[in-house]
Order: C-alpha cells, then sequence, then structure tokens
C-alpha cells in the first residue's frame, strides 16, 4: 500500500516480498559505516520485524519504490533521547541507484508523514561523520547538527556518529 509519493519516488508499506531490498543493500560497500555486512539469518530476522512490529505513529519501514521498483528502505521508530521521547530514521539505496537523490526524496516524504502523525516533536538521523552522502541528505533538508555522540549500532557495535535533529513542528 503505498503511504506517500512525490514523483517518481514512494513509500509503500512494507511487505513480505521485500526482503530482497535487505539482501540488494546488504553489500560491505553500503554497510561500511554501520558495521559491516549481516548474515542471511539477521537479515531474515530484521526482515520479520519489519512486518511484525509495524505500528503507525510508533514504528515502521517502508519500501521506497522508484518507478515503481523496490529501490531501497526507510523508517522510523519511537526511542528515548536525552532524556525525552523522539523519532529516530535511517535509510538505505541500493547500490546501483545511489546518487541519484532517491534517498533524499524518501526522508523528505517520511518528514511529511510523521509531521502527519504528530506524537514526537523531532526526529533525529545518526550517520557516522564519515558518510557524507547521510549527512547531506540531513543538512540539505533542515535538520540541525546537534554535535558528534557514541552510538550503538547494530546492537553490539560501538560506533561515531552524528546527531542530526529535525524539529517536526517547525514551518515548513
Amino acid at each position: 500500500m503505498m503511504v506517500a509519493q512525490d514523483g517518481r519516488i514512494a513509500l509503500e508499506t512494507w511487505s513480505p516480498g521485500d526482503i530482497d531490498i535487505l539482501e540488494r543493500c546488504n553489500t560491505i560497500e553500503a554497510k561500511r559505516y554501520i558495521g559491516g555486512p549481516e548474515t542471511p539469518e539477521k537479515l531474515l530476522g530484521r526482515h520479520r520485524r519489519y512486518l511484525e512490529k509495524a505500528v503507525p505513529g510508533e514504528t515502521r519501514m517502508f519500501r521506497i519504490s522508484h518507478d515503481g521498483l523496490g529501490a531501497g528502505s526507510i523508517g522510523y521508530w519511537e526511542r528515548t533521547w536525552r532524556g525525552g521521547p523522539v523519532y529516530e530514521t535511517g535509510w538505505a539505496v541500493v547500490g546501483a541507484l545511489q546518487g541519484h537523490g532517491i534517498a533524499g526524496k524518501a526522508t523528505g516524504l517520511l518528514i511529511n508523514v510523521l509531521r502527519g502523525e504528530r506524537r514526537h516533536r523531532y526526529l533525529h538521523a545518526f550517520p557516522a561523520p564519515e558518510n557524507p552522502a547521510s549527512n547531506a541528505i540531513c543538512r540539505r533538508l533542515g535538520f540541525e547538527l546537534m554535535g558528534e555522540c557514541d552510538f550503538e549500532y547494530p546492537p553490539g557495535n560501538a560506533m561515531r556518529s552524528n546527531d542530526w535533529r529535525l524539529d517536526l513542528q517547525a514551518c515548513t
């Protein structure tokens, strides 16, 4: 089911057939900033969580479609950060489609979805400081760089991250 669309890019509800997107995004190059590729078992577990734990307004993953084809994933989930409830987001685009603005457009669509939810004021993204593409998306979409922080992702893997924050209640 389509949730949001802007031209050739759409966010669609994650479905059982979307595991291929996780597999196509599970490369050394794509995962270099977040601990490396996952095992097939971990990917299957992640896929199951995406299907079973979706609660609009709390946590959801979406298939990013480009001209109707699976191009990547993006989602949001609730977390406590710096003592308060916020949303966190993360995205991935398959290698062959990176560099075409797909992740940025999908993140813009996600921001609009979350503004409609009216549940939490802030959306955070935590890309590695060395990840120029993800940091550029945050900057371009109006996130404020709060500074660097220590972050655990995936669980058990300590990493240094930029803490980008977007005020979902700010005028656009």
